[in-house]
C-alpha cells in the first residue's frame, strides 16, 4: 500500500465492527460506558457553580453527546465520511459549549474522546486535522503546565494510533479466520463431491450396466416371441415381457437421474417436472424466480412429484393432474392436484413400490420441510414445502 492510500483509506470494516466481542463482553462494555457517563455527570455537577436550569439541561446534554457518539461509530462503520466528520465536529462544539458553561471535566473528556476516536476510526487525512484541533483546544484550556499538557496530548495521540493498529490487527486476524473457515468448507465440499462421484461410478458400473443388459435381453425375447404363432399363451408372455422391458427402461432412466444427482449435474426441477408429465393429461405451472436448488431439496421435490404422479395414475386413471412449483424467498413449494376420486391416506401409504405417503413425508421432514396430503375438492392434493 502506497503512502497516499495509507492516508486516504479507512480502517477495515472488520476492525471497525468489532464483531469478535461476545454477548457478555458487549454487555460489560455497555455497563462500563454507562458508569463512565454517570461518573462524568456526577463529577461535573460536583464542580458546583451551576444555575438551576444548567443542572436540568446538563444530563440532557450528556445523553445527547452519547447518542452522537453512537451515531458516529455507526457512520464510520458504514464508511460515510461527511456524516462522520459532521458528528465529530458536533461533539467538539459540545465540548466548547461545556467549557463555556463551566463544565471543564466534560469538555476535557469530549476533546480527548474526539481525538482518540478520530485517529482510530477515520482516514488519517481527516483524522489528523480533527485530532489537532481537539488537542489544541484542550491545550488552550489546560492550566496544569506545559509539560503536563505536552505529555497528555502526546499520550492521547499515541493511544489513538495504537488503538487503530490494534483494531487493524484484530480485523486481519478475523479475515484470516474467515478465509480458513471458507477453505475448510470448500475442502469438505470437494471431498463430499469426490465421494459422491465414486459412489456414482460404482452404481453405474453395477446397476446401470445390469439394467442395460436386461433391456437388451428383454428386447431379444420380445422379438423371438413375436415370431411365434399367435395364441393366448404367446400373447400373455409377450405382454409380460413388454411390461418388464418398460420397467427396466424406467429403472435405467431413474438410475441415470440418480447418477446425475450424485455428480451434481441435475437438470432444473421445472424441466424435470415437464418431462415427468410428458404424454400425460397433466399441466405444469411454475411461479416465482427460478433458481438452482440444493441437491437435497431438488431430489425431494423430484421424488415427491414422481410418487404423487404414480398415485394419480393408479388411483385416479384418466384424471387431469395439475403440478404447480413455486419458488419462495427461502423455500420451494410443490403442489400436485388431481381431479380423480377421493382416496384415503392409508391406501396411499401402502401403494405402489412401498414409498407411499409416509415415505414422502419422511423425506420432506429429513431436510426440515413439511408435506400435507389429503382429499381436495375434486380429488387428492399433495402439498410439499422444503427450505431452499
Amino acid at each position: 500500500m502506497n503512502r497516499s492510500s495509507t492516508w486516504t483509506s479507512w480502517p477495515s470494516k472488520e476492525a471497525l465492527a468489532r464483531t469478535a466481542h461476545t454477548r457478555p463482553r458487549a454487555a460489560i462494555g455497555r455497563l462500563v460506558w454507562t458508569a463512565v457517563l454517570v461518573g462524568l455527570l456526577w463529577r461535573t455537577l460536583a464542580e458546583g457553580g451551576f444555575a438551576l436550569w444548567q443542572v436540568a439541561v446538563l444530563p440532557v446534554g450528556v445523553a445527547g453527546c452519547a447518542v452522537a457518539g453512537v451515531a458516529f461509530f455507526r457512520s464510520t462503520l458504514a464508511q460515510r465520511l461527511w456524516p462522520s466528520l459532521g458528528l465529530l465536529v458536533l461533539l467538539m462544539a459540545a465540548a466548547f459549549g461545556a467549557q463555556e458553561a463551566g463544565a471543564g471535566a466534560l469538555a476535557v473528556v469530549l476533546w480527548g474522546g474526539c481525538a482518540i476516536t478520530a485517529l482510530e476510526r477515520l482516514p488519517l487525512s481527516a483524522a489528523v486535522p480533527l485530532t489537532a484541533v481537539a488537542l489544541a483546544a484542550y491545550a488552550i484550556v489546560e492550566s496544569d503546565g506545559w509539560l503536563t499538557t505536552v505529555i497528555t496530548t502526546g499520550s492521547l495521540c499515541l493511544g489513538g494510533y495504537v488503538l487503530r493498529l490494534d483494531a487493524e490487527a484484530r480485523g486481519s486476524a478475523r479475515r484470516l479466520l474467515d478465509q480458513e473457515r471458507a477453505a475448510r468448507v470448500a475442502e469438505a465440499g470437494t471431498a463430499a463431491l469426490a465421494e459422491r462421484s465414486r459412489i456414482a461410478r460404482e452404481i453405474h458400473d453395477v446397476l446401470a450396466h445390469s439394467l442395460s443388459a436386461q433391456l437388451v435381453h428383454l428386447e431379444a425375447a420380445r422379438l423371438l416371441i413375436e415370431r411365434e404363432p399367435a395364441g393366448e399363451f404367446r400373447d400373455l408372455v409377450l405382454e409380460r415381457v413388454v411390461a418388464a422391458r418398460a420397467m427396466a427402461r424406467e429403472g435405467l432412466a431413474e438410475t441415470r437421474q440418480a447418477l446425475s444427482a450424485l455428480r451434481g449435474e441435475m437438470t432444473p426441477v421445472e424441466d424435470f417436472l415437464r418431462q415427468l408429465v410428458a404424454g400425460e393429461a397433466a399441466e405444469v405451472l411454475v411461479a416465482g424466480d427460478c433458481r438452482p436448488l440444493a441437491a437435497e431439496a431438488s431430489q425431494t421435490v423430484r421424488r415427491v412429484a414422481q410418487e404423487a404422479m404414480t398415485n394419480a395414475r393408479k388411483h385416479a386413471p384418466g384424471a387431469t393432474v395439475m403440478v404447480r412449483l413455486e419458488y419462495l424467498p427461502d423455500s420451494v413449494a410443490l403442489e400436485v392436484r388431481d381431479s380423480g376420486g377421493r382416496r384415503s391416506e392409508g391406501e396411499l401409504a401402502v401403494s405402489g413400490s412401498g414409498y407411499g405417503l409416509l415415505g414422502m413425508r419422511e423425506r420432506a421432514e429429513l431436510i426440515g420441510g413439511t408435506l400435507e396430503a389429503g382429499p381436495g375438492e375434486e380429488g387428492f392434493v399433495v402439498n410439499l414445502r422444503v427450505p431452499a
